[in-house]
């Protein structure tokens, strides 16, 4: 390719909106284009990584025993309806009317789909194990889109979904799958940690994510630094909290506390730990049939609510959608105050309140909590008083405190997600009416698996792990080109042909090569290589005259002189 007829638009600075590297650099370097809130066009370039990434994954898949479909991307309500999941998906899902007034969903992932496939053909336990998976276009509508390819609404996606004949066989598929990620992962250039995870708006009963680390993450994921224990923070796990020495001895009675609405109030009025007050955490559970109710969860006062731990606490007891702020004016109406809420009394208050204590405070006593009353609190609370509380994990595991496993100290590290796998059981099989019939011809729901790949993704994934203050940075893998060949001077015509003759003889080698054969100072079209990205620069320079050709590494910038047929040994062999 020459870099003359190549449509990569580049701008000399990147867009004012772009916040992350990656948006940036993908835009400014003209890999793609915004054409919509959250929606991009992929431009030469980003078509040439496109494709290479693509490749990666469908030969390791394929390895690994899946086979390669085309999903629609138009979806029949119905068949969200039949599996449930229409009305509990949330907003995300975008539905429109065809004309003839039926409903349709633009597809944000295709398990209904995959399971009417697997309904109409697989007949027989003989038919199982299958994997089937997909490489194509999805489409959740963000409400806050952001952050280029990171967070778009349109987006290309892996999607695989797998069926069996029972629980065992589905336990080898999950492990299979995993190693085949964690080799798409490394082929690609990726350091990549699965980690635990919750399952969300997919379901099932197991879930890994597979996380790189990045300051730029939206998600936040939880490690010890003993042991191999590493948790998405939605579902990371800690070992019960240790006891401060100062502990309030106090008789149970009812204490004035005016002006004390909050934890560090109380705290500071009472001289007292906030470990030892109990926080209240207001929230209104929205339903499926488009009700809601309130919940309360009870934390200590130096914790934080997590609040998917909490929605999957409501998710044991109703069909929980959502979680929503409360204020205070509303929960007056309920007779509460914000900062004295408390156990005593709380269900003849609201009756049909879900209340959660999170384990932690399993047979804890000497707390302090709110009286129900403005300005007055309890002290001497002794929990093991109470009957019936319902115990969950719905605190945050904290930074500094200890491992469920091995005690030691658990930190915090920002994460991308770039890809998820999930046992899904019979969730979707058993809604769906999707059965075979096993050995003793028994009609039996499948098994199944579903392993997401976020491809688009992978392109912001890459430059936020490798890319450097002047431009993307690429895994060899999946640079746009192996070689930019600069001619430093073109008005050199002895430079100029033994640049073209370079050119041929590596076309011919069959070396990924991009020859600039622009009309712009050498500088120019060094920041340009360094902004694009390519694998390594060749330089014709004064010196090719003699035979000595510079190489640049786009990684590190790091530069060796060869002579031509090195060069040419070497760009055929990394």
């Amino acid at each position: 390719m020459r870099y003359s007829k190549l449509f990569a638009p580049t701008l000399k600075e990147p867009p004012k909106d772009a916040v992350l590297k990656s948006h940036q650099f993908l835009v400014q370097a003209g890999y793609i284009q915004q054409i919509g809130s959250g929606v991009y066009s992929f431009l030469p370039l980003g078509q040439r990584v496109l494709k290479k990434i693509i490749s990666i994954i469908d030969e390791v898949m394929q390895a690994h025993g899946a086979q390669s479909c085309l999903f629609n991307f138009v979806t029949p309500a119905s068949l969200w309806q039949e599996s449930g999941r229409f009305d509990k998906y949330g907003k995300e899902l975008l539905v429109f009317k065809d004309r003839k007034d039926n409903d349709f969903v633009l597809g944000p992932t295709h398990e209904e789909v995959a399971t009417a496939i697997a309904k109409a053909h697989i007949k027989s336990y003989k038919q199982l194990p299958i994997n089937l998976y997909q490489i194509h276009t999805k489409f959740r509508d963000e409400i806050r889109p952001r952050f280029g390819l990171m967070r778009a609404r349109e987006f290309i996606m892996k999607d695989a979904y797998s069926f069996h004949a029972d629980t065992t066989d589905l336990d080898r598929e999950f492990e299979n799958m995993h190693q085949a990620y964690h080799e798409i992962f490394t082929r690609l250039g990726l350091k990549v940690r699965a980690i635990e995870a919750d399952s969300g708006a997919i379901g099932g009963s197991k879930s890994k994510e597979f996380v790189l680390l990045a300051p730029c993450g939206e998600d936040t994921l939880v490690a010890c630094a003993s042991c191999a224990y590493v948790a998405n923070i939605e579902v990371a796990k800690r070992a019960k909290r240790a006891e401060p020495d100062n502990v309030p001895k106090a008789a149970f009675a009812k204490f004035p506390t005016p002006n004390t609405p909050s934890i560090e109030a109380v705290s500071a009025y009472l001289k007292v730990e906030p470990f030892f007050i109990l926080k209240a955490v207001v929230k209104k559970v929205l339903l499926d049939n488009a009700e809601s109710q309130l919940a309360v969860f009870f934390v200590r006062g130096d914790d934080s609510l997590e609040e998917t731990k909490a929605l999957n606490a409501c998710k044991s007891q109703v069909p929980a959608l959502s979680l929503e702020d409360i204020e205070g004016a509303e929960l007056r109406k309920y007779g509460l105050f914000a900062g004295y809420i408390g156990p005593y009394g709380l269900q003849h208050l609201v009756p049909n309140a879900l209340v959660f204590f999170d384990t932690d405070l399993q047979e804890a006593d000497s707390l302090i909590c709110g009286a129900n009353e403005e300005g007055m609190h309890f002290v001497g609370v002794d929990l093991a008083t109470f009957s019936g509380l319902n115990y969950q994990d719905i605190a945050t595991a904290g930074a500094g405190q200890a491992c469920a496993l091995c005690g030691g100290v658990l930190e915090h590290h920002k994460s991308i997600e770039v890809g998820h796998i999930f046992k899904l059981g019979d969730k979707y099989s058993k809604s769906l009416g999707a059965q075979f019939l096993d050995k003793e011809g028994r009609a039996c729901c499948f098994e199944m698996g579903c392993y997401g790949i976020g491809v688009s993704r992978l392109l912001a994934a890459i430059l936020e792990q490798n890319a450097d203050e002047k431009g993307c940075v690429w895994s060899g893998s999946t640079a746009p080109f192996k070689v930019v060949l600069i001619v430093a001077n073109t008005k050199d015509h002895a430079l100029d042909d033994l640049g073209e003759s370079l050119y041929t003889e590596l076309l011919n080698a069959k070396v990924e090569v991009l020859l600039d054969d622009r009309a712009e100072r050498f500088g120019a079209k060094m920041a340009d290589f360094e902004l694009m990205g390519c694998s390594y620069a060749l330089i014709v320079g004064n010196k090719a005259k003699e035979g000595v050709f510079e190489i640049i590494k786009r990684h590190g910038l790091s530069k060796q002189e060869m002579s031509q047929q090195e060069v040419l040994d070497f760009l055929k062999g990394v």
